[in-house]
């Protein structure tokens, strides 16, 4: 299962993650150990005080953070979330970019240790090459199953 799903995430307008079509995220890269996740902030996702809920943001982290780790399993290994930190650096406005980069840093038989950091490049389109500014990151365990 997830070679075959790897495989078809990363297809524009995949099918196959249905919270990615549902929030709009979208698979940049993905090898073994690593991955990026794109997601353009929409005005649906704000809170009451106008900035980007928390709880999209710790999705985004939390879910790049499974791909890197997925990336690098054996076939038919699959994995779930143990625990999660999260830091919220900065708010996040709507209509900004937000790019994920996760990575495993420590992987065992049966659990995995990873890291991910958004950075919030902005609406400038234009000027999405840059690194852009940190808001958030976590680090999370993963255990294979």
């Amino acid at each position: 299962m997830p070679r075959n799903y790897l495989e078809k995430v990363c297809c524009p307008d995949q099918k196959v993650n249905p919270l990615f079509a549902f929030l709009g995220i979208e698979v940049e890269a993905l090898q073994p150990e690593r991955a990026r996740l794109r997601l353009h902030a929409k005005p649906d996702m704000i809170q009451g005080a106008g900035m980007v809920a928390g709880g999209v943001l710790a999705t985004l982290l939390d879910e790049a953070m499974a791909h890197a780790v997925l990336a690098g399993n054996a076939p038919r290994e699959k994995t779930t979330t143990v625990d999660m930190n999260v830091s919220y650096l900065r708010p996040v406005a709507v209509d900004t970019v937000l790019i994920c980069e996760a990575r495993v840093i420590k992987r065992g038989k049966r659990v995995a240790f990873a890291e991910a950091v958004i950075r919030d490049l902005g609406s400038n389109l234009e000027n999405q090459a840059g690194p852009g500014q940190e808001a958030a990151r976590a680090t999370a365990t993963f255990l294979m199953v």
